[in-house]
């Protein structure tokens, strides 16, 4: 028995096959398993052109089969088998694919389309085995081969005895070391954990001999184990099932089993295409938020499959962050995958899926929306402040797909509604979308802010997230109507302009002497065109609202960002008569009013005041 070298670059490219090319050990049974799911589909395309040869599925098999004694572990398959000139040509040539060869030869359809393209997934067995060794015998052949390995020095290859056509791998496993323990893949649980979370949707069944538990025969409290066949996977995953014949109980069952989430998923998403790229999908959007949606612990992405076989855990790219909340997977032949399928090559295929994707699950959403609005609520009050994110993030590069999807509180209404629904409910002369901040509804309602707005009889829109503001100012219109806090400066619907101009004019040094007061506090102080009970409140002039301030400054790195305040002051309330009085007799009299307005504006915002101990010692003066 001769034993034979690798070639050069194949010795190489085994070196960096053990130690580097995968990142998780255990995709080696993922490999080894692929590679049997091949040899058994080789028997089928060939069964499919041979007259002689019969293609019975029943007959086929994988087999893994664990011995913690000898350290070993086998797999086992019924496949097409390899000539002593293919264990040759494609052991003994590291990356040289048997399955492509095959691939390219025969033209390969109806979806039974061959898993291996490199040639180098058997090479992984490297990384947990010190001994590999094939035992194999080819279809239509009566002889049988061994070809054995212990890595880059070389190999052998011998004739053996073998009863049955198919492939035997053997692995001799590495001794545990400090870094890593190998007895894990020896462990029947642990392997059937592996097969289910790579391989569970090999169309083949795959077998495993379990130890079990039963009570001893005529006893009632002995038991015994004993040793049954299993199939370990569920072979037809049920993305390639007709959507005709899946339950909403099928669906939310698979939710369950892939454990996407505890609650039970608002909507699922069936897709199927077959067309410039081919793909199956499943997404679903859930019910509840998970518990880190918001930290960075919390991971996006769909499961990527490539024939059934997993890809990739969590693939980022298949989702925009705005629908982050998405769950399931996708399973496509036509994918671009790197050497270790780890990875994948960032392609058109990818891309195209992606954009697929994203529209279907908008769809979705907007039918949610439409037809099932309790259910697109619920949805909402979860992940509502997701898309308002999406609005604002990327510098607006997304509103015009999520803008549809944005719901608020209105005042008129009293629940949720669309800046669609508000729309079409303006008044022919209102000009804006008005909207009002705070940290609830309640705290909205009694702001003096909204009662100029609120006695025309328009509608408001009540935003009580952080986000909500930064997300509308991105939006800055809908339907060609602009966006009015009604906190700002010109609302639009001001009556009696001259007769404020001439107050603030009149009352020209009043103000000024107010400002003074409050020196550094506020850019200005003025009549107010929109109250109408309350004696005062404060708007901003300029970009940066003051809710937008609350928030700035609430952030860990925040830059002391300031609005530019201003003081409104009613001057049909009885209060001003007071400031007069007091501007024009007592000096100091005016300034303890000046500071008790400003308090009370900020108390109303919800802003804290700078120096609460003078402000209980000025209530206190007025009441002497």
């Amino acid at each position: 028995m001769e034993k034979r070298q690798f070639q050069a670059e194949s010795k190489r490219l085994l070196e960096m096959m053990i130690n580097s090319i995968y990142s998780q050990k255990e995709v080696f049974l993922r490999e080894l398993i692929s590679n049997a799911s091949d040899a058994i589909d080789k028997i089928y395309y060939k069964a499919l052109t041979d007259e002689e040869l019969t293609f019975n599925q029943d007959d086929y098999y994988i087999k893994v089969v664990a011995n913690k004694d000898d350290r070993t572990l086998k797999i086992i398959d019924t496949g097409i088998g390899m000539t002593k000139e293919e264990l040759e040509n494609n052991l003994g040539v590291i990356a040289k694919s048997g399955s492509l060869a095959f691939k390219t030869e025969n033209e390969i359809k109806d979806g039974h389309d061959i898993i291996g393209q490199f040639g180098v997934g058997f090479y992984a067995a490297f990384m947990v085995a010190d001994v590999v060794t094939v035992i194999s015998r080819a279809l239509g052949s009566d002889e049988a081969y061994k070809w054995q390995s212990e890595g880059a020095d070389g190999y052998t290859i011998e004739r053996t005895e073998k009863d049955e056509v198919g492939t035997e791998i053997i692995l001799k496993m590495k001794e545990n070391d400090e870094e890593e323990s190998y007895d894990e893949y020896l462990d029947g649980y642990r392997l059937q954990t592996i097969i289910k979370k790579y391989s569970d949707f090999i169309r083949y069944p795959i077998k495993m001999d379990l130890t079990k538990s039963r009570k001893k025969e005529g006893s009632e409290d002995q038991y015994e184990d004993y040793v049954e066949e299993e199939t370990i996977n569920s072979m037809v995953p049920i993305w390639r099932k007709n959507k005709s014949e899946l339950t909403t109980e099928d669906y939310e069952n698979f939710y369950n089993e892939k454990r996407y989430g505890f609650d039970k998923p608002l909507k699922h998403i069936h897709i199927s295409v077959d067309g410039t790229i081919r793909y199956n999908a499943i997404l679903y959007i859930p019910e509840n938020i998970p518990f880190d949606y918001y930290s960075k612990e919390y991971e996006k992405g769909l499961e990527l499959y490539s024939n059934g076989v997993l890809i990739m855990n969590k693939c980022s790219d298949l989702l925009p962050d705005y629908f982050s909340f998405v769950k399931g997977l996708v399973d496509s032949e036509d994918l671009s995958l790197n050497i270790s399928r780890e990875m994948l090559q960032h392609d058109r295929q990818l891309k195209l899926i992606a954009k697929n994707i994203n529209k279907k699950i908008k769809g979705e959403l907007q039918s949610l929306l439409k037809n099932e609005r309790d259910k697109y609520e619920i949805f909402y009050k979860a992940f509502g402040r997701q898309l308002k994110f999406g609005v604002y993030s990327d510098f607006g590069a997304n509103k015009e797909t999520l803008q549809d999807l944005l719901m608020f509180y209105s005042s008129k209404e009293k629940k949720m509604v669309t800046l669609d629904e508000y729309i079409s409910r303006m008044p022919e002369e209102q000009k804006y979308i008005y909207y009002a901040t705070g940290e609830s509804i309640e705290r909205i309602e009694k702001l003096p802010q909204t009662e100029l707005v609120a006695d025309k009889g328009y509608e408001i829109l009540y935003f009580t997230e952080d986000i909500d503001e930064f997300a509308i100012k991105m939006l800055m219109t809908y339907q060609e109507k602009e966006f009015k806090s009604v906190s700002s400066g010109d609302l639009g619907i001001e009556e009696n302009e001259t007769d404020t101009e001439s107050k603030d004019e009149e009352n020209k040094e009043l103000f000024n002497e107010m400002k003074d007061i409050l020196a550094g506090k506020v850019k200005d102080v003025r009549v107010s065109k929109r109250l109408k009970s309350h004696p005062v409140c404060l708007t901003a002039d300029g970009e940066v609202t003051i809710e937008m301030e609350k928030v700035l400054n609430a952030m860990p790195d925040n830059q002391n960002v300031k609005a530019d305040k201003i003081l409104e002051i009613n001057s049909n309330h009885e209060v001003f008569e007071a400031l007069k009085n007091a501007f024009a007799n007592d000096k100091e009299k005016l300034s303890l009013y000046t500071n008790l307005l400003y308090n009370q504006a900020l108390l109303i915002e919800g802003l804290p005041i700078q120096d609460p101990v003078e402000f209980t010692n000025d209530i206190c003066k007025v009441m002497l």
